[in-house]
């Protein structure tokens, strides 16, 4: 029986509410005892967040970007962005005392993350550790809906998860609107 669930907005199957991928990042939520509300839909390549907020009918806004980038240094990082927003390099190497910062290529965000770009969690990747950094506004917000690691599936939770799971550091790292 399908039915509509006020909470998350999507229709989902009642009878096997459990039907959601166990990735490694759903797998470190739960063993930090985080509750997550599954938000699937279907996945269109190169469509975007913007795509991933018309089908879950949420604000791209809320919708949360994870990218990889690596410092002149080489050291990689994950950014947290709104998906209506896009990463000023330069204003991301300054909040974090970098000389430069550039957005690793595909090959190179899997091998560090673990997951299909598309697909990048912050939670459960590859590279233990890897800095976290997001954009501050987003803990402004009351929901955010973040990459549960497999394409066309996010996980609905409050912002507060990403410092107290991830450490993520806040900055101010927004490319102005054009």
């Amino acid at each position: 029986m399908m039915e509509g669930c006020g909470l998350s907005g999507i229709l989902v199957d009642m009878a096997a509410p459990d039907k959601y991928p166990v990735t490694p990042g759903v797998r470190v939520l739960r063993a930090a005892g985080i509750e997550i509300v599954p938000r699937l839909y279907d996945y269109v390549d190169h469509g975007g967040t913007g795509i991933a907020a018309r089908e879950l009918g949420v604000d791209e806004h809320a919708v949360v970007k994870t990218l990889v980038f690596q410092t002149d240094a080489k050291k990689p990082l994950l950014v947290l962005m709104h998906g209506d927003r896009e990463v000023g390099p330069g204003l991301l190497a300054r909040a974090i005392g970098a000389k430069s910062v550039v957005p690793c290529d595909q090959k190179t965000a899997e091998k560090h993350t673990g997951y299909q770009v598309g697909g990048i969690s912050p939670f459960g990747t590859r590279t233990p550790n890897l800095p976290v950094y997001a954009e501050r506004t987003l803990f402004d917000l009351p929901a955010i809906y973040i990459n549960g690691g497999k394409r066309g599936f996010l996980v609905e939770i409050v912002p507060e998860v990403l410092r107290s799971v991830l450490n993520a550091e806040p900055v101010d790292a927004a490319a102005p609107h054009a």
